[in-house]
């Protein structure tokens, strides 16, 4: 099969490559404007800041804010994490009461809350939603207080299909079942295909939200090794199927939580056709699909599902704001069954926030928020970077997120990661340590890390202080 041509962004990307490895800008150097070097070459403003994001993923150049974009010094980056080797088998999940308190921890406002996988408030669509709510409720009146019945309010829904065409799929609103946040929805798709007892594979590691699902509802975890940066390892998982009786996968495929890859399009399709032929369910956690860096959004493993296998979960919670609770499952087949579960969990989702997200995603300027808030995370990632190669003691490896503001560290084998959590509290900072990601609570020198909220004084010291408390 023929190598696919590259995009125009991505020829302007290798030029620019060659043109810093011959000398042609040395480290330090800024590089033309987006502007200058659009009207330069010919290329529209979008495709040169394409091309200028490949080369910061690259870690060629970094951002400065207000300023441009310049040479990085040639400075070795830390390296990324090994594929994880944990354990292929059933089992039950043990992590136990210290995800509560990592969560109260990282909600402390007195605290750095590196432990936390919120958003940045500070961005512009928190502040546009909530000067939408006084309009929305004196549009609605009582309509804003009354029950939205499974599946929820018809304009979030048809505004959820809408833009699940950027993601290559082609839903409808019936399809579609409104929830109180991305977890819910998990929640409710893993009751739809599985009963108490049961095999659920995931990712290792995995968001300990997911772990925590699969626990309360009696069933099995079954870890499966992943490369932080393709995802999960396809062979692994095969091998698994045949050996074991699995229920369903749960995979977030793009931006995962805490791994921060995305995985390629051809992996995401041979995944997707190995779990149709062996009618596993894949239940897609997508809540950071539209917080990977690169553009245009990368295709959901819904979109290539013509047997209602997949059930698509995700929300507004990592793109807007965690306190709205609006999220939503796509469940496939099991679209009756889930509706059916929402009904009797709780009823109905709140109205408010639904008719208020609804406004704002038709008619609030969602995707001028997207593309900021992508710039913003990545100018952050690579700051962040820098200051673990910076600060933290060598050996230390680190990921390199392609999308979302969570990374994932390898610290010394010396070091206790949860010693490391208790040590971080006593002095303002909270982190979540490794062993929350793994249903047997392994990787006990790994940390996940928050780099949302950006760089200040404060933040930068805490990332100073860290790095010792590591060192110690």
């Amino acid at each position: 099969m023929p190598r696919p041509a590259l995009t125009l962004y991505a020829r302007l990307a290798d030029r620019l490559a060659r043109e810093i490895a011959d000398g042609l800008y040395a480290p330090g150097d800024r590089l033309p404007s987006v502007r200058e070097a659009s009207r330069r070459r010919g290329l529209s403003t979008s495709t040169v800041l394409e091309a200028y994001g490949q080369l910061l993923d690259r870690g060629l150049v970094e951002s400065r804010p207000q300023s441009g974009f310049y040479v990085r010094a040639l400075e070795q980056p830390p390296e990324t994490p090994a594929m994880s080797r944990p354990r292929v088998a059933p089992t039950s999940v043990s992590v136990g009461e210290i995800a509560m308190e990592v969560v109260h921890a990282a909600s402390d406002p007195k605290r750095v809350a590196f432990g936390s996988a919120l958003p940045d408030l500070g961005l512009g669509a928190p502040r546009a939603v909530r000067r939408m709510m006084p309009g929305v409720t004196r549009a609605h009146g009582m309509r804003a207080l009354a029950y939205e019945v499974p599946p929820g309010l018809r304009e979030l829904r048809v505004q959820i299909a809408r833009r699940g065409v950027d993601a290559g799929c082609t839903f409808g609103p019936d399809d579609v079942v409104i929830t109180s946040g991305c977890q819910e929805a998990m929640v409710l798709c893993l009751r739809a295909i599985s009963t108490p007892g049961a095999t659920i594979a995931v990712e290792s590691p995995t968001f300990y939200g997911t772990l925590q699902a699969i626990r309360s509802l009696g069933l099995r975890a079954l870890e499966i090794p992943t490369h932080p940066e393709t995802g999960i390892s396809l062979e692994s998982l095969e091998m698994a199927i045949e050996q074991f009786s699995i229920a369903g996968l749960v995979v977030t495929p793009h931006a995962s939580n805490p791994l921060g890859y995305v995985m390629p399009d051809d992996r995401k399709e041979a995944l997707l056709r190995m779990l149709e032929a062996h009618d596993v369910p894949l239940i897609e956690d997508d809540i950071y699909g539209e917080l990977v860096y690169g553009a245009p959004r990368p295709r959901a493993i819904k979109s290539w599902d013509t047997r209602g296998q997949v059930l698509l979960c995700s929300s507004v919670s990592k793109s807007i704001a965690p306190g709205l609770r609006v999220g939503w499952a796509v469940p496939g087949r099991w679209v009756k069954e889930v509706n059916l579960l929402k009904l009797v969990s709780s009823m109905a989702s709140a109205t408010l926030p639904q008719l208020a997200v609804a406004e704002y995603l038709a008619h609030g300027g969602y995707d001028r928020h997207l593309r900021a808030a992508r710039v913003h995370y990545r100018q952050s990632r690579d700051r962040f970077i820098d200051l673990v190669g910076k600060h933290f003691p060598r050996g230390t490896r680190v990921t390199r997120p392609a999308g979302g503001f969570v990374a994932w560290l390898e610290l010394p084998k010396t070091v206790d990661a949860v010693a490391l959590y208790r040590r971080a509290l006593a002095v303002g900072i909270s982190i979540a340590p490794g062993p929350l990601f793994s249903a047997r609570e392994k990787y006990r020198h790994f940390v996940r890390l928050n780099f949302a909220q950006g760089w200040s004084e404060r933040t930068v010291g805490a990332m100073a202080r860290l790095g010792e408390l590591v060192s110690d």
